[in-house]
């Protein structure tokens, strides 16, 4: 029994990391045209004792911001150049489909540990 419990932790952890990795993901689109915007990227970690996943510190993409060119806009410099973002919005599509699976896997081996549980519970009161 007790490690059906683990199971359903290891599974609820995997389900938490996901769904920070999936609001970064949404931060990340939302912000697609803001000037200046960093892309946020989220770490997973393990941890030891436990065999749980955790996520690390966010951190921001190294990767330079785009150069825009519009003249006409407030922040553009002499040039007529402004700093965008650097988000990739099919980088960004494609991770949150990723971490939508990797949620739904979760979610389905969370389903099948309660299932077994509750039918070894039944044969227990048997």
């Amino acid at each position: 029994m007790n490690d059906l419990n683990m199971i359903k932790a290891l599974a609820t952890s995997g389900m938490r990391a996901q769904a920070t990795r999936l609001r970064h993901v949404s931060e990340n689109i939302a912000n697609v045209d803001t000037p200046g915007y960093h892309r946020k990227v989220v770490s997973f970690r393990t941890m030891a004792e436990s065999g749980t996943v955790a996520t690390g510190p966010v951190q921001l993409d190294r990767r330079p911001l785009s150069e825009i060119y519009d003249p006409g806009h407030p922040l553009a410099d002499a040039s007529g150049h402004y700093d965008g973002s650097n988000v990739d919005l099919m980088v960004e599509i494609a991770d949150a489909r990723e971490a939508q699976r990797s949620y739904e896997a979760n979610l389905k081996l969370f389903d099948q540990a309660r299932q077994m549980k509750s039918g070894l519970l039944d044969l227990l009161r048997r």
